[in-house]
């Protein structure tokens, strides 16, 4: 991950050191308020740790190892200022909506393998998270290519619900860093197509079992990242 952002800085500095050498492009065919609407592919990968444990049992760490593609539309609202006849400033919130379902089970914890427990207790591992709703506010730094093309590098703060089920509780909605890189092309119009790569790097989920006799010693710790490629159709004022 490290990588990647080391990376889109690395992208970033070139875009700077190349201004220099790129055509007198005109900033104000970008600039000023738009809105858009856009289709996402995302990839959603959760690792992390299982501790469970039956009643009276030892306790067993297994490795979480989850993943997703989720289909996901959404919004986006921003202002892009010129800050030079070939670089703008981008600054914006962009909405997503879908559901993306991560379902972790281990049905070898029965009520054979617990005391106190009857013979009606089964699957007491299955624990699902559901993300959805997420919401990003960003900054992207963009570079004049032409009169109708450009590029940029997105960072912003994104946040999504996040839903459980199971016997556990329902931890706090997830926040990370969001880093992208993505061309925008705007006709005469005002009409604008936006592409874009990126992912998001969220905090911890860490969840512990309730009240059932068997969940009650269990926790469940993750780490999502969200990869995903975007295609936007939007309109500058």
């Amino acid at each position: 991950m490290n990588k990647i952002k080391t990376m889109l800085c690395a992208v970033f500095t070139l875009m700077l050191v190349s201004m220099s050498t790129i055509a007198q492009s005109d900033s104000s065919n970008f600039a000023g308020p738009y809105v858009g609407v856009s289709a996402s592919g995302y990839g959603i990968q959760l690792g992390g740790k299982a501790r469970t444990s039956p009643t009276g049992g030892t306790y067993e760490e297994d490795d979480i190892s989850l993943g997703q593609v989720a289909p996901v539309t959404g919004m986006e609202v921003g202002y892009a200022v010129p800050v030079g006849s070939a670089m703008l400033l981008d600054i914006g919130a962009s909405y997503f909506s879908g559901e993306a379902k991560l379902d972790f089970v281990d049905d070898a914890l029965t009520a054979a393998a617990c005391t106190g427990c009857d013979a009606t207790t089964t699957g007491t591992k299955d624990v699902s998270f559901t993300i959805d709703d997420l919401v990003s506010f960003y900054i992207a730094p963009t570079i004049v290519l032409s009169d109708t093309s450009s590029l940029y590098v997105k960072v912003g703060l994104t946040e999504a619900d996040i839903g459980v089920s199971g016997d556990i509780t329902t931890p706090a909605n997830l926040s990370g860093t969001t880093w992208a890189l993505g061309t925008r092309t705007v006709l005469e119009s005002g009409i604008f197509i936006k592409t874009e790569a990126g992912f998001t790097d969220y905090n911890e989920i860490s969840v512990y079992g309730q009240g059932n006799n068997i969940n009650a010693n269990n926790s469940y710790s993750a780490d999502p990242t969200v990869a995903f490629g975007t295609v936007a159709l939007g309109f500058r004022f």
